[in-house]
């Protein structure tokens, strides 16, 4: 809409609503008294006829108006749908004037009994009505809705009103982290709570957001994970815990990756990786079967099935799409092959990202059904106990579907010297300009120390998992207020 034209109908509104004022209509009243939703009207009411019944309340957004003369249709929309509503003027007398001071947008009160008209649509005959809030600015146009993408994540409160699809959407969102509560909950886990801002940031491989706390006069950061404090947790007693929660990461925005995100993670103790595998695969299936009702998704051009999830280690899958066994290559080695091959990758590589650049270039786009890949290089986390029977390999598993990455599994490395050695590495990678690198927690190796009990862990990005849930493309389409610029 041109901005000229706005102003105009903004403007118009604006006189609307003093000559309400003037007339001794509160434009922004306190509370209407609603004894039905638009739903529960047409479930109560579905064998109404043409004469009027009953006698409701219902409110909402008025979405569309139209004046016949001596009778006008409207269309009010609430959280669950829309109702028609029609005013008559030998219903309303004076109150009927009072119409032409309402525009689309608005929110209606309407009282008055339950009508089928003569198409067949179930609608409120108004026998008393109340302004509830004056809009001052216009709805896009109903035909032509929000078509700028970006605006629809920028504005998504107007997204929500004029697309019911992004409104659905965002209740099954609802209904999905619900469901991974009540399905961690009947497995006897704990939901806890634990600190968003931290002196020493760890547990992953990300640059952190930097604040100041002005009282200590020190930086702090946003957690970039909850795995650190879930595990003091284990050490403090607990023996199964999670948490779903924001984490926030300084880096890239794009359709999988937002720098605000939700995350869910679980810590279980006396289990190992292979426990949570199949954790995992089975909180998966309840899910979908609770929430969509189904096991077979469309996701990012592929039809995938949630009935089986393979398991292949990462040493075999390098062989099979890539031949050749890039776990065993040196660091040299596997620069050498990047820089030739022309791959593409950012910053300075240490052995763990020149892996992990391979990963993605030969492997990632095949994993097209559920399937872990196990058994990992240890130098891609310094946080995963060693591999039991595979020397220099680490206990971990990564779920691929549809060539994108779902969750990280660990059994946890739980050994105190080991954990020193391993971010005493860290801190050489970081001193060498890999920024990634975990910082030395000093207060997690004194909880170590203490002793934490042999246990598996899982992470997982939450809108990733609403993604293949509700078949979107971009994570923007499942975070109701995404970063844009």
């Amino acid at each position: 809409m041109a901005e000229s034209r706005l102003e105009q109908y903004i403007e118009s509104r604006k006189r609307k609503l003093e000559k309400l004022k003037e007339m001794g209509v509160n434009p922004y009243p306190y509370k209407f008294e609603r004894t039905h939703t638009s739903k529960k009207i047409k479930e109560e009411f579905d064998k109404v006829g043409e004469k009027p019944e009953g006698n409701v309340s219902v409110a909402g957004r008025l979405v569309a108006f139209r004046e016949l003369g001596k009778i006008s249709f409207g269309h009010l929309q609430d959280q669950e749908g829309q109702i028609q509503v029609v005013f008559k003027k030998d219903e309303l007398g004076d109150k009927f004037k009072l119409l032409k001071l309402v525009d689309v947008g608005d929110f209606l009160g309407v009282t008055g009994p339950v009508f089928k008209t003569n198409r067949g649509e179930i609608s409120v005959l108004a026998k008393d009505w109340e302004l509830l809030t004056k809009s001052i600015r216009p709805l896009p146009e109903k035909y032509h809705g929000i078509k700028d993408v970006e605006l629809k994540y920028r504005k998504r409160y107007l997204d929500l009103i004029m697309d019911r699809e992004s409104f659905e959407t965002f209740i099954k969102r609802t209904q999905i982290t619900k469901s991974l509560r009540e399905f961690l909950d009947s497995k006897g886990f704990l939901e806890m709570e634990t600190p968003i801002l931290e002196k020493v940031y760890g547990g992953a491989a990300a640059k952190p957001f930097i604040t100041h706390l002005n009282h200590l006069d020190m930086d702090v950061y946003l957690r970039i994970s909850l795995e650190i404090p879930l595990k003091k947790l284990l050490v403090g007693g607990y023996e199964r815990v999670y948490q779903l929660g924001k984490s926030f990461r300084n880096e890239s925005i794009d359709t999988t990756h937002n720098p605000e995100f939700t995350e869910l993670e679980i810590y279980w103790a006396y289990t190992d990786y292979n426990d949570m595998m199949k954790l995992t695969e089975d909180m998966f299936k309840y899910v979908a079967d609770k929430v969509i009702g189904k096991r077979k998704f469309t996701f990012r051009g592929h039809e995938v099935k949630l009935d089986k999830f393979d398991r292949i280690t990462m040493s075999d899958a390098f062989k099979k799409y890539a031949g050749e066994d890039f776990t065993t290559w040196t660091l040299e080695q596997l620069v050498e092959h990047i820089e030739k091959e022309k791959i593409p990758y950012e910053g300075k590589l240490d052995r763990a990202e020149a892996i992990d650049t391979l990963w993605k270039y030969y492997v990632e786009d095949n994993l097209i059904d559920p399937v872990f890949a196990i058994d990992y290089p240890w130098e891609t986390t310094p946080l995963c106990k060693y591999h039991r029977s595979k020397p220099g390999l680490i206990e971990r598993a990564e779920l691929f579907i549809s060539g994108m990455e779902f969750a990280n599994i660990y059994s946890e490395l739980n050994d105190p010297i080991r954990q020193k050695e391993l971010f005493e590495e860290q801190a050489k990678e970081r001193a060498h300009g890999v920024d990634t690198a975990q910082p030395y927690d000093e207060d997690f190796l004194e909880a170590l120390e203490i002793g934490m009990p042999p246990a598996s862990g899982f992470g997982m990005g939450v809108d990733r998992f609403v993604m293949l849930m509700l078949e979107k493309d971009s994570i923007k389409d499942v975070i109701l207020f995404p970063f844009v610029k």
